[in-house]
């Protein structure tokens, strides 16, 4: 299983990697999964969907 989370690029750096502005789910080693989103919470849904949370076991 892989740790995402979501990263705002802003324009400057943008530039410097090749990429669109936007938020991006990266992994811990900082790589690029998915992106540019239009927003963190769209981002967010997009992690969700690539690495689901865990399913609580109920007593």
């Amino acid at each position: 299983m892989q740790t995402l989370s979501p990263r705002h690029v802003k324009t400057n750096e943008a530039l410097r990697l090749g990429v669109a502005s936007g938020w991006y789910a990266i992994k811990v080693s900082g790589t690029f999964v998915s992106g540019p989103h239009d927003s963190e919470g769209d981002c967010r849904r997009k992690i969700d969907e690539i690495d689901p949370p865990p399913v609580k076991k109920k007593r």
